[in-house]
């Protein structure tokens, strides 16, 4: 097994540097907490009880209109459930309403360059640059006046959420963490690392060259690619093909392309950020601790987990209230593969 976070390890600083007052949050509306005492048990659901959402939502949230789907009751205490790629909002068409039932508000996002979201301006640069997609979220919350959420995701979303809680602590009451600390920085990244690692990593330098290019923007073999994907790092998923077409069915955005690729050519140093994001990621580049409540999650069969898949590899960036759980026979698309896990994980974080 190949450890990620070998892919994305920097030089360290204390947690207090990296807890920023965030400007315009004047108004933002609290949402009601979680019940004190003991976490709840999630039911257990089966993977693929459900297929679709009730409902998908438009907002305008800083240079997106973001499409979202959004289940549970309205003042219920906000969790934001975020994907990664090659995925959607469905790697949580199970976990969003068992958290519901217990009285949450979910909120799931496409990410920028993936299904209804759209850029708003044919100008904006098509970044995917961690900082950007980051403050993505950060928008979202604030045009849905939301002050603090559990924020659980995996693969971008892990880094993302990861962001979140370092730079934004005061909107993250808990975090739940696929792979642990997926912070990237891009010096570290110029290293090499074992060969069965950058062979796990192959679609990563794919996108580098020109040819990889061509075949993430061509619609026919980005699904091939996706899929492949799939079956790569989660060897004991058994999806069907309406699964994935439903998922591959946000990879049509027009902006797809152009997101994926700058995320991975910007990760590898040959593409350039933007500057409106350079603050941010200076304190990124710093390795900032992150201290909110945290649960961390080490699917074991996903390729980018290390033997023996405790989190001991990143325990130490982790100060607050913490868990870690091993997930035996899942893969890298947990939340998916595992909503019941993956859902308790969240409820207990938001009891830590």
């Amino acid at each position: 097994m190949i450890d990620r976070r070998s892919f994305h390890r920097t030089l360290g600083f204390g947690a207090g540097a990296a807890a920023l007052s965030l400007t315009g949050l004047q108004g933002v509306a609290g949402a009601t907490p979680a019940p004190a005492g003991p976490a709840l048990v999630v039911p257990t659901v089966t993977p693929g009880t459900h297929t679709s959402f009730p409902v998908l939502k438009q907002v305008t949230a800083g240079l997106l209109d973001v499409g979202y789907a959004e289940l549970g009751p309205a003042d219920g205490p906000v969790v934001l459930c975020l994907h990664g790629w090659p995925y959607d909002i469905h790697s949580f068409v199970d976990v969003a309403p068992l958290l519901a039932d217990l009285g949450y508000r979910v909120i799931v996002p496409h990410l920028r360059g993936h299904g209804s979201t759209r850029f708003l301006s044919p100008r904006t640069f098509r970044n995917g640059q961690q900082a950007a997609v980051a403050q993505d979220a950060v928008a979202l919350l604030d045009v849905l006046r939301i002050d603090r959420a559990v924020v659980a995701g995996f693969d971008w979303g892990s880094r993302t959420g990861d962001i979140l809680a370092a730079l934004w602590p005061q909107r993250v009451k808990a975090l739940v963490s696929v792979s642990g600390y997926l912070i990237t920085n891009r010096d570290s990244q110029l290293k090499p690392i074992a060969p069965a690692g950058e062979h796990t990593w192959w679609y990563q330098y794919y996108f580098a060259t020109e040819r990889g290019a061509a075949a993430l923007r061509d619609k026919g073999l980005r699904r091939e690619l996706a899929r492949f994907v799939w079956q790569s790092v989660s060897p004991a998923w058994n999806f069907d093909d309406a699964t994935f077409e439903r998922t591959a069915a946000a990879f049509d955005n027009p902006d797809y392309a152009a997101v994926v690729l700058h995320n991975y050519r910007w990760r590898l140093s040959i593409a350039d950020g933007e500057r409106r994001y350079d603050h941010d990621e200076h304190l990124l580049a710093r390795k900032p601790t992150i201290g909110v409540p945290t649960v961390t999650l080490d699917p074991a069969l996903d390729p980018f987990t290390p033997a023996p898949g405790d989190g001991s590899g990143y325990r130490a960036m982790f100060t607050g209230p913490y868990e870690h759980r091993t997930l035996p026979g899942i893969g890298h698309n947990v939340p998916q593969e595992a909503p019941t896990a993956f859902a308790q994980a969240v409820v207990d974080a938001d009891h830590l």
